[in-house]
């Protein structure tokens, strides 16, 4: 089969939510730098100034968490996910649309479990076991809310990937009458 057949696999974002995730994504990565930042500057007032910080190392491990977490969406809004090619390669264009309808529904069903999951883990991390708001902590020294907040980073994203995927289905039905 010729190259030319073949659906590439990573394409330009096809709707709103797409391009606005790609250039949030954009945007957010330059954080990987600040993270290289601080993490360098705690390396520096640990051993040049014998003056270690309580902050920094959760700090870079939120941000890295919540990247990575952020990172889902991105590969599905540029279409850079993970797929078998030994199979979708080998197939032709109108199968790849049905395992594409396929990947998209069994997405969305595990997306929206996740979500639920995500959903009961989140209330626990921010309301108390009486209902009163209280944000879980991490129990250290310095003792952030980081926790409960990337449990509603991950409940959001996933809310977020359900709608992506619902979108990814209606297109590539759309697409598929096209043929």
């Amino acid at each position: 089969m010729s190259t030319d057949n073949k659906i590439h696999h990573t394409e330009a974002p096809h709707n709103v939510l797409d391009r606005i995730i790609v250039r949030l994504g954009n945007m957010l990565s330059l954080l990987f730098l600040f993270t290289v930042a601080i993490s360098f500057y705690e390396v520096v007032m640990r051993y040049v100034f014998d003056s270690p910080t309580i902050w920094v190392h959760e700090s870079a491990s939120f941000i890295g968490a919540c990247l990575f977490v952020f990172g889902g969406i991105y590969a599905l809004a540029t279409n850079k996910h993970v797929r078998v090619v030994l199979i979708y390669d080998a197939v032709s264009e109108r199968t790849r649309r049905y395992l594409n309808i396929f990947h998209h529904i069994m997405g969305f069903i595990f997306a929206a479990l996740l979500a639920y999951a995500a959903y009961q883990m989140t209330e626990s991390a921010i309301f108390s076991p009486f209902g009163e708001l209280h944000f879980e902590t991490s129990g250290s020294a310095w003792n952030p809310p980081f926790p409960a907040y990337i449990k509603i980073m991950i409940f959001l994203t996933m809310c977020v990937m359900c709608v992506q995927f619902v979108l990814h289905l209606i297109q590539e039905v759309s697409n598929l009458r096209k043929l």
